[in-house]
């Protein structure tokens, strides 16, 4: 008789019943857990996300690094070490790797996955120019932004020579421009009459001398302690143009240097001590301007670039001073050349450009220095005053009243060491006011050069001033450098948890507004 099939289900042995409960009791797990509610789901992911606590950004990490991942932020060695000359890459890779295993983060960050990418970072690779743009505002590109963080601790006091930054030689360009200023105020024939001892002059260069021993020196101590932090301020746009500068304040000094100490004619071996690594220099940056990259002209074009080009028509000044003409004849042409294309580019302002800043600032007065230095050169070389200097003074002097008739905009700026560099382009073309002086004997000439020289001179003692007190008063000349401290790339941000709640509600409000517009649509085809 043959079985029914509810006899055989009764009949089958007891395994096959268990494995049976077991695979049914899985179905009905899963079955439960894809009816879970939409609203138990959005609690649960509510509830998960408030224990998530973020900790403030103190600066204190590698960008947020310690703490999003849990490393103890108060650990001492990774502070200021990573810019120290001894700590070199491998001692840095050794000091991350516990980092890494403690953190359980992995060390490389690649195919989109989220987290920092610090660590990917190697410290013989330079920052990219844009990065400086991406990560810093400000007329001399020295603020961070608010949704940057930087490698150092920004609550507490950096070492002196990390807080040492090369726009100090704005000063010794600013009283070494001085000396050179009062030297013709004293023997020129156009100000004769003032009857200006000597003495003014020997003051302003001893001092200028000083500051820039004192500037070297310090400098010197950094590049020995901190070099990391040297390549950083190589690397930035605006601050690799104050590497020039040294070598300008030495022919500055060499120039305007006083009678009773500079009484033989400049040897030779003077311009070449000091023309011969600006010229090197030289070749490198017009080379990056010129081949293109990351580094072309108009990717880091801005005022201070002028630095850049004004050491040529100053180191041609000493050149006829030291009897080689033609020399100062191929630097007058240099320089000539690549102010025209940095003018042009700086005046444009291309789209690709992100250098120049959109408030006014006494930086703008770096555009009147190149063309007053040319018009001093070409007089220096060629012995007059003729239509070739005088296009390069009334070009710098259109310029200087175009800054003067704007002075409101200038107001309202923290002051920096940095604006000493804008000091010696007002005492170029005064100088450059004085010899049209001479040449052009008028009361109108003469006042404008006296009127220059005294705007000068006044900007340079209140300068002096204003750092004598932000020195040793206040103690505020100095504060941290946050510019050499971004980080190499932007950091990746951690995607926030999506908000079912909140796209249910948005999902149901576009399927509501696109079922009314087909509705709408239907009755106006009806």
């Amino acid at each position: 008789m043959a079985e029914r099939p509810h006899e055989k289900r009764l009949n089958r042995p007891p395994m096959m019943k268990f494995r049976e409960g077991k695979r049914s009791n899985n179905n009905a797990h899963r079955s439960f857990s894809r009816q879970v509610s939409l609203e138990t789901g959005v609690s649960k992911l509510n509830k998960a996300q408030n224990e998530i606590k973020s900790l403030p950004r103190s600066g204190r990490s590698f960008s947020g690094f310690a703490s999003s991942h849990g490393v103890d932020a108060n650990v001492k060695k990774g502070d200021f070490n990573m810019f120290r000359t001894k700590s070199t890459l491998s001692k840095q890779n050794s000091f991350m790797l516990p980092l890494r295993k403690d953190s359980g983060v992995n060390q490389f960050h690649k195919n989109g996955e989220e987290g920092v990418g610090l660590l990917d970072e190697t410290f013989d690779k330079s920052v990219p120019a844009g990065r400086y743009f991406a990560a810093l505002t400000g007329p001399e590109l020295d603020q961070v932004k608010d949704t940057e963080d930087i490698l150092l601790p920004k609550d507490k006091k950096w070492p002196f020579l990390l807080r040492f930054p090369i726009g100090c030689y704005g000063m010794c360009l600013g009283l070494s421009s001085q000396a050179i200023l009062w030297h013709n105020l004293t023997k020129s024939p156009a100000t004769k009459f003032l009857h200006i001892p000597p003495y003014v002059n020997l003051v302003l260069w001893i001092l200028a001398l000083i500051v820039l021993v004192c500037v070297t020196t310090t400098y010197l101590l950094k590049c020995i302690f901190y070099f990391e932090a040297i390549r950083r301020e190589y690397f930035h746009p605006v601050r690799i143009n104050f590497f020039f500068a040294p070598w300008v304040v030495c022919m500055f000094l060499a120039i305007g240097a006083p009678p009773m100490i500079a009484q033989k004619p400049l040897h030779p071996a003077l311009w070449c001590a000091f023309m011969i690594p600006y010229f090197l220099l030289e070749l490198k940056i017009y080379g990056q301007w010129l081949s293109g990259g990351k580094r072309r002209l108009c990717k880091v074009a801005n005022p201070s670039s002028h630095l850049s080009v004004v050491g040529n028509f100053v180191g041609a000044i000493l050149a006829a001073k030291v009897g080689w003409n033609e020399a100062g004849k191929f630097l007058w042409a240099v320089g000539f050349a690549h102010y025209l294309v940095l003018f042009v580019t700086l005046y444009q302002r291309l789209p690709t450009s992100v250098a120049l800043p959109k408030e006014l600032h006494p930086v703008y007065s770096m555009f009147i220095a190149a063309p007053s230095a040319a018009s001093i050169a070409w007089e220096a070389l060629y012995g007059e005053f003729d239509g070739s200097a005088r296009t390069c003074y009334f070009i710098a002097l259109f310029l200087y009243i175009s800054l003067v008739v704007r002075i409101n905009f200038f107001t309202g700026f923290k002051f920096s060491v940095a604006w000493w560099s804008y000091t010696f382009p007002m005492t170029t073309i005064s100088v450059a006011a004085i010899k049209y002086a001479e040449y052009n004997t008028s009361v109108v000439s003469k006042g404008i050069a006296l009127t220059l020289s005294f705007l000068s001179s006044t900007m340079v003692f209140v300068l002096f001033i204003s750092t004598f007190l932000h020195a040793f008063v206040w103690q505020t000349l100095f504060p941290n450098d946050l510019a050499i401290a971004i980080t190499k790339t932007k950091h990746i941000k951690e995607k926030k948890p999506m908000n079912l709640k909140r796209w249910a509600r948005k999902s149901f409000v576009s399927i509501t507004k696109n079922n009314s517009a087909d509705k709408h649509t239907l009755e106006n085809d009806q």
